[in-house]
């Protein structure tokens, strides 16, 4: 026998990519609906970026939140194996108690159990409003979770009305936050945000490296710059009131 017959295939790791969708009544419509196209047109390219990485495969969880909230699959799915399941609007906006349950799921005992090791996650949360219930008790439940503290954490700002300060106390950083006002900035945002940080958070890094979280941040303000009726929050040169809300 050589030495080639010997040689066995390195499990890959995991990577989990997470979308936290308001699914309150104020995203009821063309919001919701540029949700839903989004995500089924984006899990294609995740599953092609799983399959190509040697280091790491990529699969999804999501999370939607309203009068309460509820996962879409009781466990993280490869990107393949993922059918998106069309998700409707109405109710309260129960962000809270979304972050508790993710809180819950950032652990070995619930979605972080890959026997192969996992990779930090990546959370991506969409809203158009703020909380009805108490964001900051389930905040502060969440920001105690290892597994949250090391993730890529973007927030997308859908439309005028969304608390700006509420995402950037989720995400811990202004930076990380970007806002949209209309149907195609939304599905554009989700696309880049969802492979930018499949891309980034799947790979190995050294510890001199730039984190994870602001090559993500640094990546999609670039591609914000060519999005119309998009732009980073933090941007200060940016005059978000020249932007017209348009969800028709």
């Amino acid at each position: 026998m050589s030495l080639l017959d010997e040689v066995v295939e390195v499990p890959r790791r995991t990577m989990t990519l997470f979308f936290l969708i308001d699914t309150s009544g104020s995203m009821a419509g063309n919001k919701i609906g540029a949700v839903n196209d989004a995500v089924v047109n984006v899990l294609p390219i995740l599953n092609d970026i799983s399959a190509s990485n040697p280091d790491a495969e990529i699969k999804v969880a999501a999370l939607e939140f309203s009068s309460g909230c509820s996962w879409l699959y009781s466990e993280p799915k490869l990107a393949s194996d993922f059918i998106w399941q069309d998700v409707e609007a109405e109710g309260l906006t129960s962000l809270g108690e979304a972050c508790e349950e993710l809180a819950s799921k950032l652990s070995k005992s619930g979605y972080m159990k890959s026997a192969s090791g996992s990779f930090a996650p990546a959370i991506i949360l969409l809203s158009d409003g703020g909380p009805t219930d108490d964001f900051y008790g389930g905040l502060g439940k969440l920001k105690a979770n290892n597994w949250f503290k090391h993730a890529i954490k973007v927030a997308i700002a859908i439309g005028d009305d969304a608390d700006l300060e509420v995402l950037k106390d989720f995400t811990g950083n202004m930076e990380a936050v970007f806002s949209v006002h209309n149907i195609d900035a939304l599905k554009k945002i989700i696309r880049v945000v969802a492979v930018t940080s499949s891309q980034i958070g799947s790979k190995s890094s050294s510890a001199g490296d730039t984190t994870k979280q602001q090559q993500v941040i640094d990546e999609v303000k670039q591609s914000v710059e060519d999005i119309d009726g998009a732009e980073a929050a933090s941007d200060a040169s940016v005059d978000s009131s020249s932007y017209d809300d348009d969800w028709d």
